[in-house]
């Protein structure tokens, strides 16, 4: 039985993430060195034979995307300075595009993050966590863990703001356009 290859994904993703996966050999590197690779199916380096194969729905819907620590490592180790953690972020990007994220809490804490840092200009608590009690419609699950938090001071009432949120609210509006 033959088998083609569509070309389609690999050429979305080029286009959103600059990287050449078709330059990816299957050295395996990526996979040896991630420290989460343990839980991951498939593995960093199937990951990138998946896209070569335009394995699409498959690749959205796995875990792996969500599970990626996006330490790096991977991109570190690619002989062909192939961006793998770069890939792993636009796969993600199209996953929950798309609406076929199959790890809903995970995909929820990455919306809730990265909307926490267009709020604010940069990480903080108190607004992730009410972001994501929202999102998730969780919002009395740990409420005590999180009265305890608040009354010792390991998480503040109020956001703490960045100096200039424009311009980082400038980069989140270049890098959607080039989605």
């Amino acid at each position: 039985m033959i088998h083609t290859v569509n070309r389609r994904l690999e050429a979305k993703l080029e286009e959103r993430t600059g990287q050449k996966v078709r330059h990816c050999y299957q050295c395996k590197k990526c996979s040896a060195g991630c420290p989460v690779a343990f839980a991951m199916d498939p593995l960093p380096h199937e990951v990138m034979k998946l896209v070569q194969y335009g394995a699409e729905e498959r690749l959205l819907k796995c875990s792996t995307i969500w599970l990626c620590a996006s330490c790096e490592t991977c991109s570190t180790r690619c002989p062909n300075d192939i961006d793998i953690a770069g890939v792993m972020d636009g796969l993600r990007r199209m996953s929950l595009e798309s609406g076929l994220a199959s790890e809903r809490e995970i995909a929820l804490f990455h919306k809730a993050f990265l909307n926490g840092i267009k709020l604010a200009g940069k990480t903080n608590e108190s607004v992730l966590i009410g972001q994501y009690k929202a999102l998730s419609g969780r919002l009395f699950d740990d409420l005590g863990l999180g009265a305890v938090m608040f009354l010792k001071g390991k998480v503040k009432m109020l956001p703490r703001v960045a100096k200039d949120r424009g311009a980082v609210r400038r980069i989140f509006k270049e890098t959607e356009k080039g989605s």
